[in-house]
């Protein structure tokens, strides 16, 4: 979502924040601003627009101070324009927030009412204001921060200076991330790593609650009544280099050429090939716990949510255990049946989706058993897990995911072949063949990527189509929806997945010469019903477009265009034909001239609902 960055030290800190907004700039964002204290004054730049037209502002009206904050913003409440964008004043007070203020119309209203203007549609200005009027009542600068939270109902991280004590900002966080570093005299505060990556690896993670008071002497912590907290300091082995495009011209293509390393990081050290096992250092639940466990549910969003279903499969084959698989917006809002004999597993690159984060408090607070498989270390959803499978994917900055869900999917595979020996329901012999399939993995994933211009030339032919139709069966149909959705993500074509035996049941309708119909036409159980598929699409004139393995004569006869894969064991054929459908996405989003890494209306990470 928005983002945040500020800094106070010895350096000025306009270029130090634009630099960390732009490394911001994947999360989505519709306006951008900075405010510094320069000499005795506060000076603030904001504007509707990528951070460019921030720059071009900057330019005519040159700010500079050694302290000062920034934000990007993501519209929900008013639209995009230059009063919405953040900063917001009020008084000596200027605040960025990231995050909903739910109660903000009753507040802004009893402001109202003492005299206070505002100058914005948004939710965040209230928050200035409720500062400013505490200090105007005689509280110091931290007291009045303090009592403010208090009065907000809803998600905050907020960013806080105050013209009157130029050495001091104040930030604070519930249920949105924000995270702190430090490095020879300079502090920093951002709501997401790569921001700072750049100045410093010593990272701090805050918790829902806790307050940070950066100064030039250090940063202290306290929670909303003063008292005093330690937070542990990380150091993150993300080198700046890594969120780097490397050479693409897209971060999306490096991410999606970078799959076969990240997948390795994801597995490296898990594996102990000879005796069929699997190890994970965070699990954190004993074998005795997960023998007992009677139904899992796999909780998410997005794309995870679609890592999550392939999940389902792989879980239930292994371990012969039912699993159910809830989307995180969903969940929380019905009175799931959870005690403490679920397993749920909530899936989030970021580990700050609100929803997902939502549905593992209500699973949690039902009694339920927790496990996190996230990408990011310390984030939300990791402290409140029991147990942690991180998927080491390194920094994913272009806005669609890929080596993230990917490195997802191999973290299912790992949990399942280990809860499958847990509860001996797979034999070591069979766990050692599918360590065996995965660690051979990568270098199928490498010969794959060599037919990325085949696919160029493919994506030629279908980039002006309106409507693409995505099918797949069993543990591919997810596949099929995560197609869809990458396309229709970047390149923002109308796209739908379905399960191909649902096709007769209404889909089938919608195609005509006109409609190009994805196919992923692997062999297995379900191939000659999907051969089935191919030829009814045929027969009502629609354009085949077929994965299928290299030697599969029959369906290269049959297709219009075939993108063919490397044959490997049908667990771990989801991520193989993942790649094809990614850089046909891709390919078709650069001809149609979309901003791939930034598509309109869409966000990185969703940390509110």
């Amino acid at each position: 979502m928005c983002g945040i960055v500020g800094y106070i030290g010895s350096q000025d800190s306009v270029p130090i924040i634009l630099d960390g907004l732009k490394r911001l700039e994947y999360r989505g964002y519709d306006s951008a601003g900075i405010a510094v204290v320069q000499g005795s004054e506060l000076a603030v730049c904001r504007c509707a627009g990528k951070i460019v037209e921030l720059e071009k502002r900057l330019r005519e009206t040159p700010l500079s101070g050694s302290i000062g904050l920034g934000h990007t913003r993501w519209a929900t409440h008013g639209k995009p324009s230059d009063i919405n964008a953040h900063p917001h004043v009020a008084g000596s007070i200027v605040v960025v927030h990231n995050g909903i203020i739910e109660n903000y119309l009753t507040l802004k209203k009893e402001l109202t009412a003492k005299g206070r203007s505002f100058s914005s549609e948004t939710d965040s200005e209230v928050i200035a204001h409720l500062i400013d009027e505490q200090l105007k009542e005689g509280k110091n600068f931290e007291d009045a921060v303090m009592k403010a939270l208090q009065l907000l109902e809803g998600s905050y991280s907020i960013l806080v200076l105050n013209e009157k004590e130029p050495d001091c900002l104040i930030a604070a966080r519930k249920e949105s991330p924000l995270v702190l570093g430090e490095e020879d005299g300079d502090f920093f505060v951002a709501s997401d790593i790569p921001a700072i990556l750049n100045h410093t690896n010593r990272i701090t993670f805050l918790e829902d609650g806790d307050i940070a008071i950066l100064s030039r002497k250090g940063i202290k912590i306290i929670d909303q009544k003063g008292n005093r907290i330690e937070r542990p300091v990380s150091r993150i082995d993300w080198s700046p280099v890594m969120a780097e495009k490397g050479g693409y011209k897209h971060f999306m293509l490096k991410e999606i050429f970078e799959q076969p390393r990240a997948i390795i990081d994801t597995f490296r050290g898990r594996l102990v090939p000879s005796e069929g096992e699997v190890w994970f250092e965070d699990i954190n639940l004993s074998k005795k716990a997960l023998k007992q466990i009677k139904k899992i549910v796999i909780v998410a969003c997005g794309t995870s949510w679609h890592a999550g279903l392939i999940g389902k499969f792989l879980i239930e084959e292994c371990c012969r255990i039912p699993v159910e698989v809830d989307l995180g917006s969903e969940f929380r809002y019905r009175d799931p049946i959870i005690d403490k004999d679920v397993l749920v597993i909530g899936i989030s690159q970021s580990g700050e989706t609100a929803d997902t984060l939502a549905a593992m408090k209500e699973a949690g607070a039902k009694g339920a058993h927790l496990i996190a498989i996230c990408n990011v270390v310390g984030s939300s959803i990791v402290r409140m897990a029991d147990g942690i499978i991180y998927t080491h994917a390194g920094p994913e900055i272009g806005v669609a995911s890929t080596k993230a869900f990917t490195t997802q999917l191999i973290a299912l595979y790992m949990l399942a072949i280990y809860m499958g020996r847990v509860r001996g329901q797979i034999s070591k012999n069979m766990a050692c063949k599918m360590i065996d399939d995965l660690i051979h993995l990568p270098h199928l994933l490498e010969q794959g990527l060599k037919k990325d211009n085949a696919i160029k030339e493919i994506a030629k032919r279908y980039a002006n189509a309106q409507d693409f139709l995505y099918l797949g069966r069993g543990i591919y149909y997810p596949i099929a929806l995560e197609g869809a959705l990458k396309l229709k993500e970047i390149s923002y074509i109308h796209a739908e997945g379905y399960p191909a035996g649902e096709m007769k049941h209404g889909p089938i309708a919608l195609i005509d010469e006109n409609m190009p119909v994805v196919i992923l036409s692997v062999k297995g159980k379900t191939y000659e019903k999907v051969m089935g598929n191919i030829e009814e699409v045929l027969a009502r004139g629609g354009r085949v477009i077929a994965l299928c393995e290299e030697d599969d004569t029959e369906v290269s006869k049959k297709a219009h265009d075939i993108l063919t894969v490397p044959k490997i064991s049908t667990p771990l054929m989801p991520v193989v034909l993942t790649i094809p459908l990614q850089l046909l996405a891709y390919h078709i989003a650069v001809l149609r001239g979309t901003d791939v890494d930034q598509p309109r209306n869409l966000a990185k990470s969703v940390t509110v609902e």
